[in-house]
């Protein structure tokens, strides 16, 4: 597995899925949906599936001597590693945010979502969408990757679109908020618990399907 991981972090990622990291940064623009930022890393995700399937990466590791199941895992680590470390960024802006710009005028008049951590619970539930939609449903046919990334925009621009209304209607206020971090807080560990539990079953859905593929 090990150099499976390896194979995948040095030859198979693509590198905008590296570079596209710096949409963390997006966690401190006011006035913007600062969620796209979570999108745009899963878009430079996407970017290592087409360039896997042009390059027939799939096919050259289920040819390797290893389990067909254990290709499926080593993406979805791969994945779920640029998430975490995204995921990181976006955490540690949010609490710079937080701390030394909570009365700045541009985020206290900012009628768009700011980032605090019911932002980053919208992010662990984007990067489920994508670990469901996308890759679970890319490992159906392991070639098609159209229909499955047009899945995830739609529900993800939808989730989107939900988080900047919410906070905007009566007795939610809190959500875009530095008020009640308690609450806010059980509300991000909640979406992880979801994020973990999602990309688990996704990932045991897609090895099955891909094994009984006939590449």
């Amino acid at each position: 597995m090990i150099n499976l991981l390896n194979k995948e972090l040095r030859l198979s990622a693509h590198l905008l899925s590296y570079l596209f990291l710096a949409f963390s940064l997006m966690a401190l623009i006011p006035g913007y949906p600062i969620l796209l930022g979570a999108f745009f890393i899963c878009f430079g995700l996407f970017q290592t599936f087409q360039n896997g399937r042009e390059t027939n990466d799939v096919l050259y590791s289920a040819l390797l001597p290893i389990d067909k199941k254990d290709v499926v895992k080593a993406r979805y680590i791969f994945v779920c590693l640029i998430q975490i470390i995204a995921f990181i960024l976006m955490a540690g802006l949010t609490a710079l945010r937080m701390v030394f710009f909570a009365s700045a005028a541009p985020y206290v008049n900012n009628a768009m979502m700011n980032s605090n951590p019911v932002f980053l619970a919208w992010t662990l539930l984007i990067f489920a969408l994508f670990n469901t939609l996308f890759v679970g449903l890319f490992y159906k046919t392991a070639y098609r990757f159209g229909k499955p990334f047009v899945a995830f925009i739609v529900a993800s621009i939808s989730v989107i679109c939900i988080a900047e209304v919410l906070h905007h209607l009566p007795g939610l206020e809190f959500l875009n908020t530095l008020d009640r971090l308690p609450l806010q807080l059980m509300l991000m560990l909640f979406a992880l618990a979801i994020f973990v539990f999602a990309t688990i079953i996704s990932c045991r859905t897609a090895q099955r399907n891909f094994e009984l593929l006939d590449l």
